[in-house]
């Protein structure tokens, strides 16, 4: 099995200004992340970015990168620039890692990987963990996805979904929390952004929404594993920043 990582880093951010560069335990959260990327069996992990700051951080650390637009619209987008850059297209598999996922799993990464190459019929395949929590179960911010018998995405929602009509919370064993890890088909992604964009992404924010609504499939790996928590605020980055210090 053969993949590239493409990590996407952009430094607007408003809840944590600089955040690919934030550190944790004396390294830049870009680099964590790549480094953490290639513990997996990426054959190349490469950070796509639109700063030259950023940039410079993975240098030092002899993280690859490339230089990407400013202006793109979400990072679907970046990433498909990035495919062209690094010339993959056609069957060539590509993993996007969030650049804000510095304790992301290797071999989360590699499942990923790996039921996308399984599944021929499916452009994506991405990840999602059992959901009991009644407060995530309702939380806008967690992402569910339901899906068929073969795990096959039917859909994804900010929505408590399924709704268990006979009771008051997820059911047990029936509501999957989405993981953002996603594999692609080099080609799907680098048409991507030519695609219609779908009303159902637009009212859900969710850009995987666009792909289903043109019929493509999205191949979803249950995993037994949940990911450590990522970074979106201050108070993220200090929980992170301890949970490594306690790791040693």
């Amino acid at each position: 099995m053969s993949f590239t990582v493409i990590v996407p880093a952009r430094l607007a951010s408003t809840r944590l200004p600089n955040k690919p560069l934030a550190d944790i335990a004396g390294l830049p959260m870009i680099v964590r992340v790549a480094q953490r990327a290639a513990l997996s069996q990426a054959a190349r992990v490469v950070v796509a970015t639109d700063s030259h700051e950023v940039r410079a951080a993975c240098a030092v650390h002899g993280v690859e990168a490339v230089m990407t637009r400013t202006d793109h619209p979400s990072g679907s987008d970046r990433l498909a620039e990035a495919c062209h850059l690094l010339g993959l297209d056609g069957e060539d598999l590509v993993v996007n890692v969030q650049g804000d996922e510095p304790l992301i799993a290797p071999t989360m990464i590699d499942a990923c990987a790996r039921l996308l190459r399984e599944r021929p019929q499916c452009v994506m395949s991405t990840v999602a963990h059992d959901l009991d929590s009644a407060e995530e179960f309702a939380n806008p911010n967690v992402v569910k996805v339901v899906t068929d018998r073969q795990d096959l995405a039917l859909y994804f929602s900010r929505a408590p979904i399924p709704w268990w009509r006979d009771g008051s919370g997820p059911k047990p064993g029936s509501a999957l929390r989405h993981v953002g890890l996603y594999a692609y088909k080099a080609g799907f992604l680098r048409r991507f952004p030519q695609l219609e964009v779908s009303p159902l992404e637009q009212i859900e924010s969710l850009e995987q929404l666009r792909v289903l609504w043109h019929g493509e499939r999205i191949a979803v790996h249950v995993s037994a594993e949940r990911p450590g928590p990522g970074v979106d605020t201050p108070q993220d980055l200090e929980r992170v920043r301890a949970l490594l210090q306690a790791a040693g």
